[in-house]
């Protein structure tokens, strides 16, 4: 006789814990003494610890005072540019590209993509990121990271116009290539870099090969109010009607930054025919002196998912989704002037489900419920700098840091126990990486992979 699922022996049981839940409106609620059953790398269960009580597992977590999360993800970043961390500081954004940034990256190889991103991927897991979409270069390597340390991604293999049209082809190829790839912890998109680096017949040809393929895409537009303006002043369009005429639009894309959207672009975001989402990524807009910031509120009132982001290292220094989740609150609170806005739950709800939906994921990650993927970070909250809770969403959002993360899982499997990172050997990447920088960061040869003019 074959046993119920809930008699059938479980693959980990986290007992004892606090759950992040959201209800059928999606609000924000905490469960407590909880339990999470998981089982062939789903949440089978969220229920009391009581109900699990002698329910056999092949791995049992009692997180007694620990928070259960979903796992935080990464919205936007080129996890690689780890290498570049602290590189080109205090510099306005042209200079930043055109002086420092973009003629380093000329000497890239694929051994440095590949070291990046695997330190990249352990300061994620770290964290408590259980997901990432990256727009880089070398992508080969990184899926072949993605799938050794068991984290989760969304890929997209950056393009200019001025690399021909192979630039295109190969960003295809990749999509194609690694698509469903790790088990289904990879999933993929077209990545032009950006409106004003991808020409409109690019962004049409990416546009239609996106709509013949069933792939999203994944790019940079209206960064920032002055993209918009330059695009406003030399061709009569800003960022995002250039998105709508190439047809971007019409297919599902990921929009990163989004400083420069300007009231005129909304009313072309709700009509799009796609489902389109923005990813912040707000320390790095505070390090450029960016006068604006994401609209995320604009965006909700038109039902746009905002996702959190870090951006790269190389201008945000860290790939911590915590402190972008807190920035996104505070600096919102800021640039509308209402402290009622945005909310400590609010935020959680960016963090969790919009995240998710941002990256084409909204219907396997973002919540832990029944029949969703089981990526959970469980979160101590017995530091002094967390204690006492009054406000659990509050002393989440504005109060935990990354390092409070104790536990990493993802597809049910525990990639970080106890801070103790299982997949990846940091001290080996960082001395590795260390022998790499000479060659790296020289600029002795004067070339640009770029250039930037907005």
């Amino acid at each position: 006789m074959t046993p119920s699922p809930a008699e059938a022996p479980a693959d980990l049981i986290i007992t004892g814990c606090t759950v992040l839940v959201h209800d059928d409106q999606e609000r924000i609620g905490f469960e407590e003494d909880a339990a999470i059953v998981v089982r062939d790398g789903v949440v089978e269960s969220v229920t009391s610890a009581d109900a699990v009580r002698g329910r056999v597992a092949v791995e049992r977590i009692a997180a007694a005072g620990q928070v259960a999360l979903p796992g935080l993800v990464n919205c936007h970043t080129h996890a690689p540019m780890v290498t570049l961390r602290g590189v080109a500081e205090d510099l306005p954004i042209e200079e930043w590209f055109n002086d420092v940034v973009w003629p380093i990256e000329s000497n890239l190889t694929e051994k440095d993509v590949e070291l990046g991103a695997r330190l990249a991927c352990a300061e994620m897991i770290r964290a408590g990121v259980t997901c990432f979409a990256d727009h880089y270069f070398s992508m080969d390597a990184v899926a072949a990271v993605v799938e050794e340390c068991g984290i989760r991604a969304h890929l997209g293999e950056a393009f200019f116009s001025s690399q021909g049209p192979q630039g295109r082809e190969r960003s295809l190829e990749f999509a194609l290539r690694h698509r469903g790839g790790a088990g289904g912890r990879i999933t993929t998109a077209l990545a032009p870099h950006a409106p004003y680096t991808v020409d409109d017949a690019d962004l049409a040809a990416t546009a239609a090969l996106a709509r013949d393929h069933g792939l999203p895409v994944h790019l940079h537009a209206a960064e920032n109010r002055d993209q918009a303006e330059a695009a406003l002043a030399r061709h009569g369009v800003t960022p995002i009607e250039v998105l709508r005429r190439t047809g971007i639009l019409d297919t599902d894309v990921l929009i990163a930054h989004g400083t420069g959207i300007l009231d005129s672009d909304l009313p072309l975001l709700e009509a799009a025919d796609g489902s389109t989402a923005v990813a912040t990524a707000p320390r790095g807009y505070l390090k450029f002196a960016w006068p604006t910031t994401t609209p995320v509120r604009a965006l909700r009132d038109i039902g746009i998912p905002v996702g959190l982001a870090t951006d790269g290292a190389a201008s945000n220094n860290s790939l911590d989704v915590w402190e972008s989740m807190a920035l996104t609150a505070l600096v919102q609170k800021s640039t509308t002037g209402d402290p009622r806005w945005l909310t400590a739950r609010q935020a959680l709800h960016h963090a969790t489900l919009q995240s998710a939906r941002a990256v084409g994921l909204g219907d396997r990650i973002g919540t832990l419920a029944p029949g969703r993927r089981a990526d959970i970070v469980l979160v101590d909250l017995s530091g002094p700098h967390t204690q006492p809770v009054h406000d659990l969403a509050a002393t989440l959002v504005h109060s935990a840091r990354s390092s409070d993360v104790r536990t990493t899982i993802v597809d049910g499997r525990i990639l970080m126990r106890d801070r103790e990172l299982l997949t990846i050997d940091v001290p080996q990447v960082v001395g590795e990486l260390g022998e790499r920088m000479p060659a790296l960061l020289d600029r002795g040869h004067g070339r640009r992979i770029q250039d930037y003019d907005s």
